[in-house]
């Protein structure tokens, strides 16, 4: 099992910026793609940003511009860079990645434990 831990989440003044990290552990795995979701009270979680299994990144509109996803491949860390934070950022931030198990076909999902971002003046 692939564990996840977010860390950095606090409270903020609007327009003020956060850094989100997610550190993956275990054994023996390989992560194929990672990704950033939030879920605001009383709404459904959302993507944020992520990598894809290609490489590439998708940024969800409400975010571009103000936010920028990376990536330790070394650390198996992933970071999420939040910029000019709105109140309406305001979430728990969870941590998203589809593994496998080194030599294994099967793909696994896992979820950190979330993060709170709340941004208020």
């Amino acid at each position: 099992q692939v564990q996840l831990v977010e860390s950095g989440g606090g409270l903020v003044q609007p327009g003020e910026s956060l850094r989100l990290s997610c550190a993956a552990s275990g054994s023996r795995f390989r992560i194929s793609a990672m990704g950033w979701y939030r879920q605001a009270p009383g709404k459904e979680r959302e993507l944020v940003a992520d990598f894809t299994s290609g490489g590439g990144t998708n940024y969800a509109d409400s975010v571009k511009g103000r936010v920028t996803i990376s990536r330790d491949y070394a650390k198996n860390t992933l970071y999420l860079q939040l910029g000019s934070l709105k109140p309406e950022d305001t979430a728990v931030y969870y941590c998203n990645a589809r593994w496998s198990w080194v030599g294994g076909a099967r793909d696994f999902t896992s979820w950190g434990q979330g993060t709170q971002v709340t941004v208020s003046s």
